[in-house]
């Protein structure tokens, strides 16, 4: 491979032993204990001749005892880090240490970092212990550690694939829509180049009923797995990722590429996804095997990473303040022939869990950018305004010694609410049920994904997340104690009231009129949210025995509007404002069609760019 040989004419000569691809990075490896305690200049060298990610590590027969290694990190970082294991990959002379405060173990400037590596030859990584433990969270680095045999031939093929020369008859940039164009639902967007074809999300229709509408349009003639070069996840929400795992179950075995904690949501909500119909009676379209291999095939990146994930595609990732981990998709086409930014589901605008879309992008020629609060009356109020309004409901309903109900996603807007319930100094005890629990797990193991406000409060010891208002529930029977255990809050799944345990809560809270329902997030047509939004006070439900009975809804119902993970039409137009360089073409999707048309009218009108709202099945050549 070329750039192989030019890597080895820049380091000396008997400094490499041998030289493996772990997909866009470079490692070489060295039996020369000289070069490897002195390899800096030579790799800032290569890096900057074939700007390509490049790793030294040492050759096993350089690489310290384990347990003399382990006594050795224990001297080098302070006992206030809190080592909790220390594990190693002498497959890819790695050590992992697992740590309650990672900070410490790396030290100022990575200063213990390279400690260890100088002194034992192993190159470290940090893990951080969640306060609140997360069984998905310990599953997946049990399964990357155990699986490294595996994972290092994989990433080696990725890596080849990546650097292959490769020639096609394609001489265009095209974007083609398999969902979620002019719809709400089922992202799926595939992006074909002259030397690759990568697909952005792959996910379903969560309310959707009909197969036609549910799924992406899988079996069209411009979609093939054996085709595909990478799978890339710009967040873990069903509608974006639900139907990758059945991707990987198709037949596909390339990669898949996301940030580390949505590699977790994803598996937490696919496997949720799994439980929840075959508990109402129905047959999943993927089992949770495919979740397992999407999980093996996964390549974590960090935001602001540049790597290449094909032979003319590079990709970055960027915060996309939506939800925890969740990206923005900026694709460096060829040698800088053409700019892709895919931005949604994006919140330009801060809140308490995560910092504004970023738009730190140097060359956007086209976004394909959201519209789901596109209209002209989408406009959301203060976050002040709403959190207030929030209390206030909350405040009046603890007064009548009643009970809040709060359907919410187990991402994202359930840990806001929280976050909110804490920030107010509330007292009284906050029911969790469903998955909320785990994902909280999830959100504490990286507060480095969080906003700037939320780190201070955690690394000063005050982290809302572990605050006692917050109980879990486990058990129906732990349910049916929280009935009675009054006054309260439950925040509960499903935020739609399409499942979950917050029917079980609605059947025997809702004809109480000391009681409320608050919905603080988006309800779907169709779903029993809408309808009680829209009014509805007699609904129907299905006993324990198979009969239906009809429950007369008397708790009061509070609809919270201005707690939404995306972007209202002032963001909209504000974060194309703000891109450092205006856009040549944006697309719009991920909106119904009325709102696509008056964003689409305003974008023209006040940045004069070409913008199109194309729908499922069309494509747009941008070169």
């Amino acid at each position: 491979m070329e750039i192989l040989e030019k890597l080895k004419e820049i380091f000396p000569k008997g400094s490499i032993s041998k030289i493996e691809l772990e997909a866009s990075e470079i490692i070489v490896y060295t039996k020369n204990k000289e070069f490897f305690l002195n390899y800096e200049p030579y790799v800032k060298e290569a890096v900057s001749q074939l700007k390509k990610r490049i790793e030294v590590r040492a050759e096993k027969e350089l690489l310290m005892e384990k347990s003399e290694t382990k006594k050795k990190i224990q001297e080098i970082v302070p006992k206030e880090a809190q080592i909790n294991k220390i594990y190693f990959e002498p497959e890819r002379s790695i050590v992992i240490i697992s740590a309650v405060k990672p900070g410490l173990v790396i030290g100022k400037g990575a200063e213990n970092l390279k400690k260890i590596k100088k002194s034992t030859f192993w190159t470290p990584r940090v893990e951080r212990i969640p306060p609140i433990k997360s069984d998905v969270v310990a599953a997946i680095r049990k399964m990357m550690h155990t699986e490294i045999r595996f994972r290092k031939k994989f990433l080696n093929n990725v890596g080849k694939r990546i650097f292959e020369k490769r020639e096609t008859n394609r001489k265009w940039v095209r974007i083609i829509g398999l969902g979620g164009w002019g719809e709400v639902g089922r992202s799926c967007t595939l992006v074909e180049t002259p030397k690759s074809k990568v697909l952005i999300d792959c996910g379903i229709s969560v309310g959707g009923k009909d197969p036609n509408t549910m799924y992406p349009y899988l079996y069209t003639k411009e979609f093939d797995p054996n085709e595909i070069d990478a799978i890339i996840l710009s967040h873990a929400h069903l509608d974006h990722c639900g139907m990758i795992p059945y991707l990987y179950e198709m037949g596909y075995d390339g990669p898949l590429y996301a940030t580390t904690p949505t590699i977790d949501l994803f598996a937490l909500l696919s496997l949720d996804y799994i439980d929840v119909l075959q508990k109402s009676g129905k047959n999943p379209i993927y089992t949770a095997k495919g979740v397992k291999e999407a999980v093996r095939h996964a390549i974590m990146l960090e935001y602001n990473e540049v790597t290449d994930i094909s032979p003319d595609i590079r990709l970055t990732f960027q915060n996309a303040g939506h939800i925890l981990g969740s990206a923005l998709v900026h694709l460096h086409i060829g040698n800088g022939l053409h700019n892709i930014l895919y931005a949604l589901d994006q919140k330009f605008g801060r809140s308490n869990l995560l910092e504004p879309a970023s738009t730190n992008f140097q060359r956007v020629e086209t976004l394909i950018i959201e519209s789901t609060y596109g209209a002209k009356e989408d406009v959301m109020p203060p976050r002040a305004e709403v959190e207030k309004q929030l209390m206030e409901v909350v405040n009046r309903t603890m007064e009548r010694n009643g009970i809040v109900l709060i359907p919410s996603f187990s991402v994202e807007r359930a840990q806001e609410v929280m976050v909110i319930l804490a920030k107010h100094g509330f007292s009284y005890p906050v029911y969790l049920d469903g998955m909320i629990w785990d994902a909280n797990g999830i959100f504490t193991a990286y507060p480095e994904y969080l906003s700037k406000y939320m780190q201070k409060l955690i690394f000063s010891g005050n982290d809302p997340f572990t605050n006692p208002i917050f109980k879990r529930i486990t058990t129906r029977q732990e349910r049916e104690k929280v009935w009675e255990d009054r006054p309260c809050v439950i925040i509960s799944t499903s935020g739609m009231l399409v499942g979950g345990p917050a029917i079980e809560h609605l059947k025997h809270l809702g004809g109480d009129e000391r009681n409320t329902l608050v919905f603080v997030g988006f309800q779907a047509e169709g779903t029993l949210g809408r309808r009680i939004q829209r009014g509805l006070r007699e609904i129907p439900f299905e006993n324990d025995e198979g009969k239906t009975e009809v429950l007369e809804l008397k708790m009061e119902v509070v609809s919270i509007e201005g707690l939404s993970g995306h972007s209202d039409r002032r963001q909209l137009l504000a974060y194309v404002n703000n891109l450092p360089v205006k856009p040549r073409k944006i697309i719009l999707v991920h909106g119904d069609y009325r709102k696509m048309i008056s964003l689409q009218a305003a974008y023209q009108k006040l940045f004069g760019i070409e913008t199109y709202r194309p729908i499922n099945l069309e494509s747009i050549r941008v070169v």
